[in-house]
């Protein structure tokens, strides 16, 4: 098993064995890339979710949130080009008998391709010392040319067969490129062919007259189709935006990778309106404020970077993901897309409504149009995670295993511990719980040794430990342990308030914006 491998694992079973995430249905074997977010994955989410609408909604004089449904009128899904147009290539091996996507097992050799790059680039690194010169390497040295420009033939062929529903080629590239079954080895593939990625369902009382409805594979066309009642009741004006989070359902080919990919996940969208002609202009300034989130995070500029799309969607004319360093490499944590006045557009004509927005500077009507932020929070949640679980080992040589959360992120933002289960301390301890409680999200904990309770509580991120010993009684005073840092020190109880919401309150995260 390889390094990155055990990484995963480790990430996997963490977030089982401390409450973060349990597969769904496990007393009954689970069902395929469905999961259930425990008590501490519950809380983190919902702090990812709450950093994300504050940034985007509350900071945004311009932008308001909604919450549509998930259920709508099936001509939506017509209208959107998600009946016709909502696929992914599929192949299977043969003797395997595994299903794979096409294109990812293409992105997947390439990735291959840039680990390469990167063995060339340590090597130098450590020949040349401190005179090595990376950009200059990477320009000039053959090798990395020349994977570099086997990647760009390799990817720019696919957008292009991809594009014109070439799967004939798709499949002659694979059997070229002398691609496996990465669990078998095999190359005996079956044709590629499409796979439409709607769950579809039924809505009626009978069968005989139930409607043929589709679980929402995005949350972006309930924002369209709202885009005329929330300017006539926002009263806004031209640029302005509609954010949503929100559950969407996609029936995967290839679910994996935990919760990178699921069936069942949730995105966190905001479509920005904009006249026509500066839709550019805004799908620069939302990449750069978008990579400013996500940097405020604190995870380190380098886990971070731009790939900008080859093959554009039938909606877009520029299109970009902020990728992030997950376990197994950089995936698409976050897509940037200026969508043109396509859906607008497409919902007019289907409907027989106007989706047109009245400049009064231009004293004119037109279809306005949009660029889009979409990020998957279960993705989001995996990123920080992933990043956040170290294993460190102390000055006394002894180990422990720490959830680093940005602290305004963490499921709980103080435990409290009173030292023994008498002489009056846990019920002081009580006393500070129920004074801070309406403030924070706490934990209280009296079971096992005190050194036993700190290690519980880093594994699962709590910011501060407040210890509440015999002195305790007499001096009013408790001894607070910072969870990065270990440090210990006597802070009056009358001062916790303050200590504890100067560390873990949004406001640290959302200034650095």
């Amino acid at each position: 098993m390889s390094k990155q491998e055990d990484i995963f694992k480790k990430v996997v079973s963490h977030a089982k064995e401390y409450g973060f995430i349990f597969p769904s249905s496990e007393v009954y074997d689970g069902l395929s890339a469905v999961y259930d977010y425990g008590q501490n994955g519950a809380e983190l989410k919902n702090n990812i979710k709450q950093y994300w609408w504050k940034a985007m909604v509350q900071l945004n004089e311009n932008i308001v949130g909604i919450d549509a449904a998930i259920l709508m009128h099936p001509t939506v899904w017509k209208a959107s080009g998600h009946v016709d147009a909502f696929n992914d290539p599929l192949i299977d091996n043969k003797d395997s008998k595994k299903r794979f996507r096409a294109d990812v097992l293409i992105e997947d050799y390439c990735a291959k391709l840039e680990d390469k790059v990167q063995k060339e680039i340590e090597k130098a690194e450590k020949r040349f010392g401190e005179t090595f010169d990376k950009n200059q390497f990477e320009t000039t040295n053959p090798r990395v040319l020349e994977y570099r420009e086997k990647q760009k033939n390799i990817l720019s062929r696919m957008a292009k067969s991809l594009e014109n529903e070439n799967l004939a080629d798709i499949k002659s590239l694979i059997e070229e490129l002398e691609i496996a079954d990465p669990d078998t080895g095999s190359k005996n593939w079956t044709d590629v062919r499409q796979f439409n990625l709607m769950f579809g369902t039924k809505l009626g009382a009978s069968a005989e007259n139930a409607t043929e409805i589709y679980l929402r594979p995005e949350t972006a066309q309930g924002i369209f189709v709202n885009f005329s009642n929330v300017q006539k009741t926002s009263r806004h004006k031209l640029p302005f935006g509609i954010a949503q989070i929100g559950k969407a359902f996609r029936n995967e080919i290839v679910a994996r990778q935990f919760i990178f990919r699921m069936r069942e996940f949730e995105q966190m969208e905001m479509q920005f309106f904009v006249p026509p002609g500066t839709e550019l202009g805004f799908y620069e300034m939302w990449k750069e404020k978008r990579m400013n989130w996500h940097l405020a995070l604190g995870l380190g500029a380098e886990n971070y970077k731009f790939h900008n799309h080859e093959k554009l969607a039938h909606y877009a004319n520029a299109a970009a993901d902020i990728e992030f360093k997950f376990p197994f490499g950089f995936k698409e944590l976050e897509g940037i897309h200026s969508r043109t006045d396509f859906d607008l557009s497409a919902h007019e004509k289907y409907s027989g409504r106007k989706f047109q927005y009245f400049d009064p500077e231009k004293n004119e009507n037109y279809v306005p149009y949009v660029v889009e932020t979409s990020i998957g929070l279960d993705r989001m949640f995996l990123a920080i995670f992933s990043h956040c679980l170290k294993d460190e080992i102390l000055e006394d040589g002894s180990e422990r295993t720490v959830l680093s959360l940005p602290p305004a992120l963490a499921p709980v933002k103080a435990a409290i511990l009173p030292l023994v289960k008498k002489d009056g301390l846990p019920e002081m301890a009580e006393k500070i719980f129920n004074d801070l409680k309406y403030d924070f999200n706490l934990i209280f904990e009296e079971k096992d040794s005190i050194g036993k309770r700190y290690r519980r509580q880093d594994a699962i991120g709590t910011p501060f430990c407040i210890t509440i010993d015999h002195d305790s009684l007499a001096d009013f005073s408790v001894t607070l342990r910072e969870r990065d840092s270990m440090k210990q020190e006597r802070v009056e109880i009358s001062k916790l308030r303050n200590i504890i919401d100067e560390k873990t309150n949004f406001r640290n995260l959302l200034s650095r914006l």
